[in-house]
C-alpha cells in the first residue's frame, strides 16, 4: 500500500471509485472537493496497486477524542473501497499500519469520524444510497467479517412516505405556558444559526457511544454550501424561554445528481444544481435531529416533527430518508414507524483488536 503523494495519485484515488462502481446508480460518491480538501490538510490517503493497477484505496487517520470515547487508541480508516479479491491484502496493510503506530485496534470505515460519515451497509443492497450515508457492494460485509472484524454500533437507515395528514400531535396551549417558539432556517442567516445548532447537537448526542464533540470548523466544513441548498422549511429549532432545546435538519435529496456527476461538484455543476434545485424537492434526507438531555421525553421532538412534516407536505415532497439510527436508540426510530416508514439499509461500523 502506497501513500497518495502526487496529483496523479490523487486522480487515481478518485477514479478508482468511479471504476469500481461504473454503471451503478445506487452508489453516491464523496464530493471530490471534500477529498481534495482532506488531502491538502494532511489526511493520509493510500492506494493498493497490483501491477500498476489500483485495486483498493483507504485513508488512515486518528482522533484523540474518539480514542477517549472508545477507551483505547484506535487506528481509523475511511473512504475504503476494494475489489473483492483485494480485501485481505488491504486489511493486512491497515492493521499493519495500526500496529506500527502502536494502536490497540482499528475502526472504520469513517470519513473522518462516525458522526460525520462512513459505515458499511449490510442489507438493502437493492435500495440506492443517499447523501451522508453509505452504499457498497454486497461482498463488503462478508469480506470484513471473514477477516475477523466485528460489527459496532449496528444501525438502520430509514425511508418514510410523507403522510398526507398530520401524524404527530402537540398541545398548542403549551406554547404560551412554556414560552415555546419554533424557528426556521434562513439562507441569509445560516452562519448565525449554525452555532446554535452545534451547541444543541453536541449536547443531544454526547451520550452516544460513537459521538465526539463537533467543532465549529468541522460543522462549517460539513455544511459548506448549505445556504444555496437549504429549504428553509426543513431546518427547524425550538426555543423555550429563549433557550434552544431541540432541532431537526433535513435537506433536499440531491443524491442522484451527485451520483450522475460522480461527486465532481465544481462551479458549473453548482450552478446547474442551483438552477434546477426545484427538481430535487420531491425527496428529502433527514440529516440530524436531537433534543438537549434535560428536555428529552417532553414531546418537543413530536412538535418539531409535526412542523417538519407540514413543511414537507407544503413543499411537495413525497419521501423522507433518514441517515443511520442505532438499533440501541429505538426512540428515534419510533417516529419513522409512526410515519409508516421502514428500515432501508442495515448499517454498521467495523473494528478489530490488534492485541
Amino acid at each position: 500500500m502506497i501513500p497518495v503523494e502526487t496529483g496523479r495519485d490523487l486522480r487515481d484515488f478518485l477514479a478508482f471509485g468511479d471504476r469500481l462502481y461504473a454503471g451503478e446508480h445506487r452508489f453516491v460518491p464523496p464530493l471530490r472537493a471534500t477529498v481534495r480538501g482532506w488531502h491538502r490538510r494532511g489526511v493520509r490517503l493510500f492506494l493498493l496497486r497490483r501491477g500498476g493497477r489500483v485495486v483498493a484505496r483507504t485513508t488512515l487517520h486518528t482522533d484523540a477524542a474518539l480514542d477517549a470515547k472508545l477507551g483505547r487508541s484506535t487506528q481509523l480508516f475511511g473512504l475504503t473501497e476494494f475489489e473483492q479479491e483485494a480485501a485481505g491484502e488491504l486489511f493486512d496493510a491497515i492493521c499493519a499500519a495500526g500496529r506500527a503506530a502502536g494502536r490497540q485496534s482499528v475502526f472504520g470505515p469513517v470519513s473522518l469520524l462516525p458522526n460525520q460519515a462512513g459505515g458499511v451497509i449490510t442489507s438493502g443492497f437493492g435500495e440506492r444510497g443517499f447523501i451522508d450515508s453509505a452504499w457498497n457492494r454486497p461482498y463488503y460485509p462478508a469480506a470484513y467479517e471473514a477477516y475477523g472484524f466485528g460489527r459496532r454500533f449496528e444501525s438502520d437507515t430509514w425511508i418514510c412516505p410523507v403522510p398526507d395528514k398530520p401524524v404527530f400531535d402537540f398541545d398548542d396551549a403549551r406554547f404560551r405556558a412554556e414560552e415555546l417558539r419554533v424557528h426556521r432556517g434562513d439562507r441569509r442567516r445560516v452562519r448565525e444559526q449554525l452555532p446554535i445548532l452545534r451547541e444543541m447537537l453536541n449536547a443531544s448526542f454526547a451520550q452516544l457511544g460513537y459521538y465526539t464533540e463537533i467543532s465549529a470548523q468541522q460543522l462549517a466544513e460539513q455544511t459548506d454550501g448549505l445556504a444555496y441548498l437549504l429549504d428553509e422549511a426543513l431546518l427547524l429549532y425550538l426555543t423555550k424561554a429563549g433557550r434552544p432545546i431541540a432541532f431537526v435538519l433535513c435537506l433536499p435529496d440531491i443524491s442522484e445528481f451527485v451520483a450522475r456527476i460522480r461527486g465532481n461538484l465544481h462551479l458549473f455543476h453548482q450552478l446547474r444544481l442551483l438552477a434546477t434545485r426545484s427538481r430535487h424537492r420531491r425527496e428529502a434526507v433527514l440529516i440530524v435531529k436531537g433534543t438537549v438531555p434535560d428536555e428529552q421525553g417532553r414531546g418537543y421532538m413530536r412538535l418539531l416533527s409535526r412542523e417538519l412534516h407540514e413543511g414537507l407536505r407544503r413543499g411537495g415532497y413525497h419521501t423522507l430518508r433518514s441517515t443511520y439510527v442505532e438499533r440501541a436508540n429505538p426512540g428515534s426510530a419510533a417516529q419513522y414507524t409512526a410515519m409508516g416508514g421502514r428500515p432501508l439499509h442495515g448499517y454498521t461500523f467495523y473494528d478489530k483488536d490488534l492485541g
